[in-house]
């Protein structure tokens, strides 16, 4: 991987991490465009970025990262508990799934669930307007809705948020809370991953880690910060529509 590889992708995880279009899966497609295999030094670099990712998220949210805010940290962590436990137990099931056709199919999946959610709610008033007032019964709901992102494609950020606005929290409500529930979801699967190619963080790969770092951070930080914004106007039948596109442009590729 050189650094032009390494800036785009950073990008693309940046941007896609905490947007409801599945970061997973843009990578896997930008990976197979750029002729990029699965090497060991490949899947350290993409362990660099989801860290950059998660350092945008304690840089954007430092202000609630305090014991004066443990209860919603409490149910951050339980809503963490179901994908944990699954992903824990089918890694290798999961795994075997990372194919560009199944990509696709779940963008198109995904996109159709969130214009139907869109359209069955079009005139609902959301009961949670505050991520500090989520309960925990709707943190648990959240979570189990997250378990279904294991699918590549699927998106964890349109999961999470399409559960949140099930259970009664409001677009923007549902997006901050997924950028919590981003930390552990991400520190457990980076941390993992760490494990296994620690020593592919040297060599000729620093230049290429160090610039793909920084250009997921800056484009991390600064979507989450738009996509705030976005929601307090507009819903999210956009990403919809894009996950529908994506998907179809990725099947007729394939075909």
């Amino acid at each position: 991987m050189d650094i032009i590889q390494a800036i785009i992708l950073g990008i693309i995880e940046g941007i896609t991490e905490f947007l409801p279009i599945s970061s997973t899966g843009h990578l896997i497609v930008a990976s197979e465009w750029l002729g990029l295999a699965q090497t060991d030094d490949n899947k350290a670099f993409e362990v660099i970025i989801q860290l950059a990712a998660i350092l945008a998220v304690t840089a954007t949210y430092r202000d609630k990262i305090s014991l004066k805010h443990r209860e919603l940290w409490q149910k951050v962590a339980l809503a963490f508990i179901p994908v944990g436990a699954v992903g824990f137990l089918f890694h290798k099931q999961i795994k075997a799934m990372f194919t560009v056709d199944i990509v696709a199919i779940m963008f198109i999946v995904g996109g159709l669930i969130f214009l139907l959610v869109e359209y069955l709610q079009r005139n609902k008033v959301y009961e949670t307007s505050d991520v500090e007032d989520v309960s925990y019964k709707q943190a648990l709901w959240i979570g189990i809705a997250q378990v279904a992102a294991l699918i590549p494609g699927t998106s964890r950020a349109g999961a999470s948020i399409i559960g949140a606005m099930l259970v009664g929290l409001d677009r923007k409500t549902s997006a901050e809370f997924s950028f919590l529930l981003a930390l552990p979801v991400m520190l457990a699967a980076s941390g993992y991953d760490l494990l296994k190619h620690w020593q592919e963080f040297s060599g000729d790969m620093l230049m290429p880690l160090l610039a793909g770092f920084i250009v997921a951070f800056i484009s991390a930080y600064a979507t989450m910060k738009l996509l705030l914004s976005f929601l307090q106007h507009f819903t999210f039948i956009a990403f919809g529509i894009y996950r529908i596109l994506f998907g179809g442009l990725l099947l007729w590729i394939l075909w």
